[in-house]
């Protein structure tokens, strides 16, 4: 569960469960988060690896140019082995984009990669983002086994966005990594995974297993590894809908073979939601639906909640013809909005008196501020409307320091209100 004191969707916490996934995630200002792969090279003295980092747009400062905005910042990456430095990287990259909203952007909308071959052992990385325009930026230093790959080996299973396979072991595949590992319910239906194997005992085919919390087998299927050139790859379409909310592993093996390749990947509800398991998805879901809707995801088994989850998300979509869920986006929305608003409140902005009623019933109609009429009150009161439900609910701030608690009448009409919004939803 989350952390005390850490605020869901906050960098913080982001980072918590990126970092259980093996990842590497940035501590600063700039909330970076980079994954290391690895796929074999022509000879086994040298092993290639992927260092891919992706951040969000909105921890740039973008500089309007034009009818377009631009942003600049500096990557640095340094490997070293005791006090040698084996490698060392440093680029400054600029970012262009055609609107503001671009830039206000949360998701992976910037990703920075690079190929090194490096011979196998162990290693000191460090990583290093620096915004030009601020004084903003973020470092991270961890440690890195690279592996020896033996000619009949598997490099890892990559999380991409688009690949393009190599057809000489010596060259580079062209792809664009998916650093986060991460793929949203709802919007993205498939998870390309690229499997890369060179040389002339590469694998023709392979099993993939996804493996759910608990250690449930959610998932199995064999597929081919066309020849290319002198190897053999594919990029495969995991189906997010056969993987369960939270982390699931990968694991991809060779017949006949005992060792195993795998890579861990996020099944996120939205972007900047920390739900690590399935059962971390119910304290979210509270004031979405029905207690009975709830139980019903509750109680099926591990197994069954993929197609449960699909089942839920049918019953409950606002607008069914189209690819994303209205209702689950714009909830997940106001969490978001409550985090920051209401964050003062009390500590999990979302949680608070007035969080609770902006979540579960949306935007009120009015606002009626008795501070705004009479300044001097001895304790100030809002006033929420919200006409449809025909309900007011009065939040009273005793302490002249913005922290807000339902007042005691409001209470019960808080509670059938969301009741009553909840019941004319199913």
């Amino acid at each position: 569960m989350t952390a005390p004191g850490v605020v869901p969707g906050s960098p913080a916490d982001m980072q918590r469960l990126y970092r259980s996934m093996g990842l590497i995630a940035g501590a600063g200002s700039i909330p970076f988060v980079s994954s290391v792969s690895f796929l074999r090279s022509p000879t086994p003295d040298s092993t290639l690896t992927l260092i891919a980092l992706s951040l969000p747009s909105r921890a740039l400062g973008f500089m309007r140019q034009g009818e377009r905005y631009l942003a600049r910042y500096q990557a640095r990456l340094e490997i070293r082995q005791g006090q040698t430095v084996v490698r060392q990287v440093e680029a400054t990259e600029q970012v262009l984009v055609p609107t503001f909203r671009e830039t206000a952007r949360t998701d992976e909308s910037i990703i920075w990669q690079q190929f090194l071959k490096l011979a196998p052992g162990r290693y000191s990385v460090t990583l290093s983002i620096k915004d030009e325009s601020s004084i903003r930026n973020a470092t991270e230093e961890v440690q890195l086994e690279v592996p020896r790959l033996s000619p009949d080996m598997l490099g890892s299973p990559l999380p991409v966005y688009e690949a393009i396979p190599r057809t000489v072991p010596d060259s580079l595949p062209r792809l664009l990594a998916r650093p986060r590992s991460t793929v949203v319910f709802g919007q993205d239906s498939m998870l390309p995974l690229y499997l890369d194997a060179v040389g002339a005992s590469a694998p023709s085919q392979v099993h993939i297993r996804i493996m759910g919390d608990g250690d449930v087998r959610l998932f199995d299927t064999d597929i081919e590894l066309p020849p290319r050139g002198e190897g053999r790859s594919t990029t495969y379409g995991v189906p997010v809908a056969k993987m369960g909310i939270g982390i699931n592993t990968v694991l991809v093996s060779v017949p006949g073979r005992a060792d195993t390749a795998r890579a861990r990947v996020l099944v996120s509800l939205g972007e900047d939601l920390p739900i690590a398991t399935f059962d971390e998805m119910f304290a979210y879901l509270r004031y979405f639906t029905t207690p009975d809707r709830l139980r019903m995801l509750r109680d099926a088994t591990p197994a069954q909640r993929p197609e449960t989850w699909a089942r839920f998300l049918k019953e409950t979509d606002p607008i069914p013809g189209t690819p994303e869920h209205e209702g689950l986006r714009d909830y997940f929305g106001r969490i978001r909005v409550a985090n920051v608003r209401f964050r003062d409140d009390g500590p999990v902005g979302w949680q608070s008196d007035r969080g609770t009623a902006f979540i579960a019933l949306g935007e009120p109609d009015n606002i009626i501020d008795t501070g705004m009429t009479n300044p001097n009150a001895r304790v100030r009161q809002q006033l929420w409307e919200y006409r449809e439900l025909r309900v007011q609910i009065v939040f009273l701030d005793q302490t002249g320091f913005g922290r807000w608690r339902l007042a005691n009448q409001s209470r019960a009409e808080l509670d059938n209100a969301i009741r009553r919004r909840m019941a004319s939803q199913q």
